[in-house]
């Protein structure tokens, strides 16, 4: 068995298709990897395919939540065999950046995201500057890191003279398919896929639903703003014109990723972290010939513009919104050239940038 890589994450696993692929890679390829996570009360019990450790935490939301995951996690790592730690995110790194020099182990960081600027901590400057501040500390003495866009790459170069290679989250070109799972008679499918949080532009959808015929919103995912949204679509009596299907592993959602006629990436600017963002159901809708109505933020206008495979728009007033979805459902696109553009986009590549920067380390 190869060198053994501890593989730390602030979710439940499940959902997470990058860990996955990531860990699925070394896997394959000698390494002996264990995932670390966490288990909430609606944590799904699907099969992870790798030996893991799920901590059940007494908080789960807050300062508190962190400071625990981080206590735990860190005695987890500093007792456990390992050969490198693997952190994912920010919120893992004390821990992992700790224990790494602690056991004088190699460290490899994986920014999913510009965490100081996601949405949820913009109005929180005590918070802000606390997560700032763990990355002052600790990213100017990173050696191997790995980001999801060239944005979010060059934002910490520039900061942190570090030098971060870019692996997009892209699907396994295997895993593409154009079955329809998701059947509702006579209706298009307005199809909206990932974590049901605070400026993914979902209110904006929901309030233009009343002027879109023949068409339901399918919501598949779960997050903080669920309940909200769900208060909302009744108050609106929408109803039979939004569906929340709940949230579902990463392996059943690439089944019901083809039902959409329209694949929804419609973004606020909440901060850094989404304006740079390149979210993976980018790739997703173009892997399953799924057109995307999205957001023009950097990242995304280079893959929808450059390769035709949606539709941007900034102009979310309700009638006008709704009026460019009806006319994406009117006149669907021709898709016949995603078949190309996907292959430029999966993880059959990205995962040679993984493994050369992997197989590079020594411990």
């Amino acid at each position: 068995m190869g060198k053994r890589i501890l593989i730390a994450v602030s979710n439940d696993l499940v959902t997470d298709q990058r860990v996955l692929k990531v860990s699925s890679s070394l896997s394959n390829h000698g390494y002996a990897v264990f995932l670390m996570g966490r288990k909430r009360k609606n944590t799904l019990n699907s099969r992870i395919a790798f030996p893991h450790k799920r901590f059940r935490l007494l908080f789960n939301q807050s300062f508190l939540f962190y400071a625990e995951l981080n206590i735990r996690l860190f005695f987890y790592l500093l007792f456990s065999k390992a050969d490198i730690f693997y952190a994912n995110d920010t919120d893992t790194l004390p821990a992992c950046f700790l224990a790494s020099k602690i056991r004088k182990k190699p460290l490899i960081f994986d920014a999913h995201e510009l965490f100081p600027e996601i949405p949820e901590i913009q109005d929180r400057p005590f918070v802000k500057k606390f997560w700032t501040k763990i990355e002052d500390c600790i990213f100017p003495h990173l050696n191997t890191s790995f980001t999801v866009c060239e944005s979010i790459a060059d934002y910490y170069q520039k900061k942190y003279s570090i030098n971060m290679q870019v692996i997009r989250n892209v699907p396994h070109l295997s895993e593409s398919s154009t079955d329809k799972q998701i059947n509702i008679p006579n209706k298009k499918i307005i199809l909206y896929q990932g974590a049901v949080n605070m400026g993914r532009g979902l209110e904006w959808v929901i309030d233009a639903m009343p002027y879109v015929e023949n068409a339901v919103l399918y919501i598949i995912g779960d997050g903080d703003l669920l309940t909200e949204l769900k208060q909302k679509v009744k108050m609106l009596d929408l109803e039979s014109k939004v569906i929340f299907h709940g949230k579902v592993s990463g392996e059943e959602l690439q089944s019901y990723t083809p039902s959409g006629d329209i694949g929804l990436c419609l973004l606020e600017n909440k901060g850094l972290s989404y304006y740079y963002s390149l979210p993976n159901r980018v790739f997703a809708y173009l892997h399953a010939h799924v057109p995307i109505l999205a957001s023009p933020f950097p990242e995304i206008v280079q893959i929808v513009k450059k390769h035709r495979t949606g539709i941007l728009t900034d102009d979310y007033e309700p009638q006008k919104l709704a009026k460019t979805i009806r006319d994406m459902l009117d006149h669907p696109m021709d898709t016949a050239h995603f078949d190309e553009v996907r292959k430029l986009y999966c993880w059959e590549h990205e995962e040679k940038i993984l493994l050369k920067a992997v197989n590079s380390i020594r411990s």
